[in-house]
């Protein structure tokens, strides 16, 4: 029997070799409202630090193995909606896999003011190239371990920065990717509603990195820690509001099948700062 929704605690870091991404998921599993139909289950992540190395992902090996456990985890449990709490981006590879195979017309919102797009010529972070993995286009051993490749008109990047596109961002471009940049979608939720009938888009997955944000409306985010300048971020930094996102979620809600949503990159700086703190206390020792 098919269980409701399945909620993943996944608080991987190696993704984006930060382990701070491991207490963002641990605050994050207590925001998030606890529905009577929805199962719980924590994923095993490592916590060993990374070695340091010059090619290849960092990580690979942790992230194979995590990514083979979420997958095997969600073909047991066969849930009909996953939400899957980071953890750095890549947490959504494993979920969205199974979920386009698992329905036929799904199209995955990219809800993030970076496409995730990159490969092993101008990466070696997997965050930076999960979008792609799915796309059948990012690190071939990542590429290989995704079973139900999506289509690209089957993805909208919404909150993408298109105008501070990097080099490492091109497969936008190459693979002609739908997008709504910030000024899209301030305006309303059209193009996202217009894509997804042009496309007969029947079930959604939702990716939401929180860095889509603005960092003066939502501070816990990379570009958002205290006693920094955001202009000084070294890629594009997101101005979106949670009012925004909100309304665009609700919508999809209302509209759609949503079957999917990951939050992603959850950086509680207070939270972090004072645990750092604490730890180099003898009394916690």
């Amino acid at each position: 029997m098919e269980k409701e929704t399945l909620e993943l605690l996944l608080p991987q870091w190696q993704g984006g070799n930060n382990p701070d991404y491991q207490i963002g998921n641990e605050i994050l599993a207590a925001i998030v409202p606890h529905g009577q139909n929805i199962e719980r289950l924590k994923v095993p992540v490592a916590t060993t630090p990374l070695p340091d190395q010059n090619q290849g992902i960092d990580g690979e090996t942790a992230l194979l193995t995590q990514f083979q456990i979420t997958t095997d985890i969600l073909k047991l449990q066969q849930p009909r909606r996953v939400i899957t709490l980071g953890g750095d981006c890549s947490i959504s590879e494993a979920p969205f896999d199974y979920l386009n195979g698992h329905y036929d017309r799904l199209g995955i919102i990219w809800l993030d003011v970076h496409p995730d797009v990159s490969n092993l010529s101008n990466s070696h972070h997997l965050h930076e190239m999960v979008l792609a993995n799915l796309l059948n286009a990012g690190a071939p051993v990542f590429n290989e371990q995704v079973k139900n490749h999506v289509d690209p008109s089957h993805v909208m990047l919404a909150g993408l920065k298109y105008d501070e596109l990097r080099p490492m961002d091109q497969t936008v471009n190459e693979l002609s990717l739908n997008y709504a940049t910030p000024d899209d979608l301030a305006k309303d939720n059209q193009i996202i509603s217009n894509w997804i009938a042009t496309n007969n888009i029947q079930h959604v997955a939702v990716h939401w990195d929180l860095d889509v944000l603005n960092p003066d409306d939502f501070r816990s985010i990379y570009p958002g820690q205290p006693h920094t300048n955001p202009d000084n971020f070294p890629a594009a930094v997101g101005n979106m509001t949670l009012k925004q996102v909100f309304s665009l979620l609700n919508m999809i809600g209302l509209q759609n099948d949503l079957v999917g949503l990951s939050i992603a990159e959850h950086m509680p700086w207070d939270a972090i700062n004072l645990r750092n703190g604490l730890s180099d206390l003898a009394i916690f020792k």
